[in-house]
């Protein structure tokens, strides 16, 4: 434990800079020149969950207390634009372990369970091929089922059981900081944390700076302290390990990698498409030996822009492994280093129960969303995050009004078609550029750029979750992205763009009710139900689709025709969904359900009954993915169904 009581203290007692502001110009304690290793550096993966860059000590945040990472920044490369390729774990996770963007592999939506093909394979295994030792301790979360990846992957699993002199490559996740972890009462959360720091390394509430978009309540501060609380243990955590590594000689034969799965755990952070849930810390300390290897000198900062697609190209140029063709990263270090990015890129879709639909690209300045669901809220009804402490006082606080309006963004009914930030003026993208006449061109720009990303990345989320496992059926989503018959993407894509278009642009969107391919029909029902109550004259073309071969075209047109106020037949058309085998499918079914509120009463047995499929004898889930999800999505549907009253004795 450290006996240094502030981060300023820790600072000054390093000779570190002070400023408490950024870590521009601060610089380590250079060693000696030492003549570079011959053999191949053990590599180590800190990671933890939930955690933003801009809130840790050593990216300028004054109020943290966070000295091991501080001092571990002193003597890294720390980068300023490192970027999650979602804004959640598991997707983030599958990218980050193939090299191979989750949309691209079928594994972008929270938590499913994918089949990769034959020739993709995680990273490690290479690593293993090439002699090293590989661990994980021990998170994995990849969205797929994984096989030879590690030599082991456990709680216990450690560099010291590998064999005499064998290099390592070693991931250690420390949960500690997910959003899981806020909630409780204070005596639990102190048992639990804050009694293991000193008490002059615990955050006051009082103290705090909310960002614009909170409310100020002492609930909210609450909250946002024990976050910070909980980036102290962490750091902790890390001390600890670093220590391992030193007391073990390693530490001048290694690698450190720290970095963060995606943004904080709060509400306008993970599961968003801001900075806020997509800029993470990244690390990176070369010991003497593999000095040349770096690109900076210990405490430098480089603003060049890194995703996470780039980290495991990243990590085979530094073992000087072949880097396979299909890693869709570039590698930022070592001897296959290239040129820095122009360009990152993110999306989000499918988390828990609540679906979604959005894709961004970032460069250096400005940020471009485009929401392909703009009907849906930010803040989607979902039951994991309305369960959090944080969720409930934001609701009560939106409830009781009035909100400013940076805060009222979040809360709004619909989203935005298209969001262009500045985020060199505005970085916490509260002011949209999207209509504006002088940006017009940035715009034109950044959608185009997108556009060609998604057709060059072949995006599976063009189709609807269900659809895209029926037609990888005996297959796996990522070769059939690469058979245009079963995936004519830039149609698919053309009928996705029509989202958001006027009531003008109705003609074409009933146009792509029948459409020969179904996705290219779903993302005309999409449209139409992006326009509410302005595609009321499409009734009569929506009807057909009921009967449509394609589950996710009945369930989008039922949902669509009841929010019309024509649910005759299309509730029969939903109940019926969820009987159907394929859990991807009943999950789209009961979404649908609780989006029509109690129009889905007539459905009561049909929902307990699905619901009941949920559970096993034993009383547990069936699995914590789509039947998990499943149950969530109708038990939050039976709730807006009135129970029958019992007789009265």
């Amino acid at each position: 434990m450290s006996t240094v009581s502030t981060r300023r203290d820790f600072l000054k007692s390093m000779g570190l800079c002070v400023s408490g502001v950024a870590l521009s110009g601060c610089r380590g304690m250079l060693r000696p020149s030492v003549a570079p290793a011959e053999g191949p550096p053990n590599i180590l993966w800190i990671t933890c969950e939930d955690v933003s860059a801009s809130y840790l000590g050593c990216y300028g945040d004054s109020f943290a207390i966070t000295p091991n990472l501080d001092k571990l920044a002193g003597e890294s490369v720390v980068y300023t634009k490192a970027f999650a390729t979602g804004p959640v774990c598991a997707p983030s996770r599958s990218c980050l372990i193939t090299g191979v963007y989750a949309t691209s592999l079928g594994t972008q939506h929270l938590r499913s369970d994918v089949k990769l093909p034959s020739e993709i394979k995680c990273f490690p295994e290479y690593l293993r091929e090439a002699g090293y030792y590989c661990t994980n301790n021990y998170k994995k979360d990849y969205n797929f089922i994984d096989v030879n990846v590690w030599d082991e992957s456990s709680h216990e699993a450690h560099w010291r059981n590998r064999g005499p002199g064998q290099p390592f490559f070693s991931v250690f996740n420390f949960t500690s900081t997910h959003q899981g972890q806020i909630n409780g009462s204070d005596e639990e959360f102190f048992d639990k944390y804050s009694s293991k720091l000193d008490p002059d390394e615990r955050h006051d509430p009082v103290n705090v700076t909310l960002p614009p978009f909170y409310p100020d309540t002492p609930m909210v501060r609450k909250i946002w302290a024990r976050y910070y609380d909980l980036m102290s243990f962490l750091d902790k955590q890390v001390g600890d390990l670093l220590d391992q590594l030193q007391a073990d000689g390693l530490a001048d034969s290694t690698i450190v990698f720290f970095y963060a799965d995606h943004g904080l755990g709060l509400p306008r952070y993970k599961r968003t498409l801001f900075d806020t849930g997509l800029h993470v810390p990244l690390m990176v300390r070369f010991p003497a030996p593999y000095q040349h290897l770096s690109p900076e000198k210990p405490g430098e900062r480089v603003d060049e822009l890194v995703s996470f697609v780039d980290f495991a190209p990243t990590v085979l140029s530094l073992t000087k492994l072949p880097i396979p063709k299909y890693m869709q990263g570039r590698p930022f270090l070592g001897q296959k280093a290239k040129w820095s990015r122009k360009y990152i890129f993110a999306a989000s879709s499918r988390v828990d129960e609540a679906y979604e639909f959005s894709r961004c690209v970032r460069d250096d300045r400005y940020k471009y969303i485009r929401n392909f669901m703009p009907h849906l809220p930010y803040i989607q009804p979902s039951e994991y995050c309305d369960q959090a402490e944080i969720m409930q006082e934001l609701r009560r606080v939106v409830a009781e009004g009035p909100l400013t309006h940076a805060q009222g963004l979040l809360w709004a009914p619909e989203k935005p078609v298209e969001e262009l930030y500045d985020l060199s003026e505005d970085p916490y993208e509260l002011n949209n550029l999207a209509e504006s006449p002088e940006h017009r061109h940035i715009l034109a720009n950044m959608r185009d750029v997108l556009h060609r990303w998604m057709l060059q990345m072949r995006d599976l989320g063009l189709l609807p979750e269900a659809e895209m496992h029926i037609r990888a059926e005996g297959s796996t989503p990522y070769d059939i992205a690469r058979d245009p018959r079963k995936f004519p993407r830039k149609n698919i894509l053309d009928a996705a763009g029509l989202v958001g278009a006027g009531p003008e642009s109705i003609p074409k969107m009933v146009r792509l009710l029948t459409d020969s391919d179904s996705a290219v029909r779903y993302w005309g029902v999409i449209a139409l139900t992006a326009l509410g109550s302005e595609a009321r004259g499409t009734v009569d073309d929506l009807k057909p689709l009921l009967e449509d071969s394609s589950p996710n075209v009945r369930f989008a047109a039922a949902g669509l025709l009841c929010k019309l106020g024509h649910c005759q037949g299309a509730l029969d058309v939903l109940a019926d969904g969820l009987g159907d085998e394929r859990e991807e499918t009943v999950l789209y079914a009961a979404r649908e359900l609780q989006s029509i509120g109690e129009k889905a009463c007539p459905a009561v047995s049909q929902m307990e009954e699905a619901r009941a499929k949920c559970w096993a004898d034993d009383g547990k889930l069936v699995n914590n993915n789509h039947a998990m999800f499943i149950d969530w999505a109708l038990k939050n549907a039976l709730e807006n169904c009135p129970k029958p009253s019992k007789d009265i004795e």
